[in-house]
């Protein structure tokens, strides 16, 4: 029996859809209620265009919530490339994650509720931003700037503090504060020296 394909889009409909996700993603992490009528004019679309694309607005939460991961994702073999240290690389995807962490706290109440607190859609993304931060931390183990007996997991785990950071003014800079002690911490005893290099 054949296997259904999926018909990709002309390329016009795919630079509305691209067009669309980009002005969500700004508008939903600015406000999570914003109108979805809204989102289509400020797209320079009609609404039309935006329920061909996205059916409703559960289905256009959660498309903003994986475009956010992609991004975050594509990232990782990106800041590997060129001739400086892996553990730049490393603290510039932590900057990444910011933004990442940003956005899934501001979908999350509406993102539970499009997709349930069940959906594999977590298992799945997490599952793909662990394994971007494995590219990065072999990198970083290949040229002994971080300890070799921590995994993705585990650093994972440590960048989880993110959500206990209360919001407010400050949140931003905390939360690059506390990666920056996950990047150092990640440094300390590289080499066998038990010391950061």
């Amino acid at each position: 029996m054949p296997t259904a394909t999926i018909k990709p889009l002309r390329a016009d409909a795919q630079r509305n859809r691209d067009r669309l996700l980009a002005v969500a993603t700004a508008a939903l992490l600015e406000d999570v209620d914003t109108p979805l009528e809204t989102i289509a004019e400020r797209a320079q679309v009609g609404i039309g265009t935006l329920y061909r694309h996205f059916p409703n607005r559960d289905v256009l939460v959660e498309a903003v919530y994986r475009h956010e991961v992609e991004e975050l994702c594509d990232a990782a073999p990106l800041l590997l490339d060129g001739d400086r240290p892996a553990i730049e690389a490393l603290r510039d995807w932590a900057g990444h994650f910011v933004r990442y962490a940003a956005a899934k706290r501001g979908l999350a109440a509406t993102l539970r509720a499009a997709v349930g607190s069940d959906s594999p859609l977590f298992a799945e993304t997490r599952e793909r931003i662990v394994g971007a931060l494995d590219v990065l931390l072999e990198a970083c183990r290949a040229e002994g700037s971080v300890r070799s007996d921590v995994g993705a997991e585990d650093v994972v785990l440590a960048m989880s503090a993110v959500w206990l950071v209360p919001d407010g003014d400050q949140w931003d800079a905390q939360v690059r504060r506390l990666l920056d002690l996950v990047v150092d911490g990640l440094r300390f005893g590289a080499g066998g020296s038990g010391s950061a290099p």
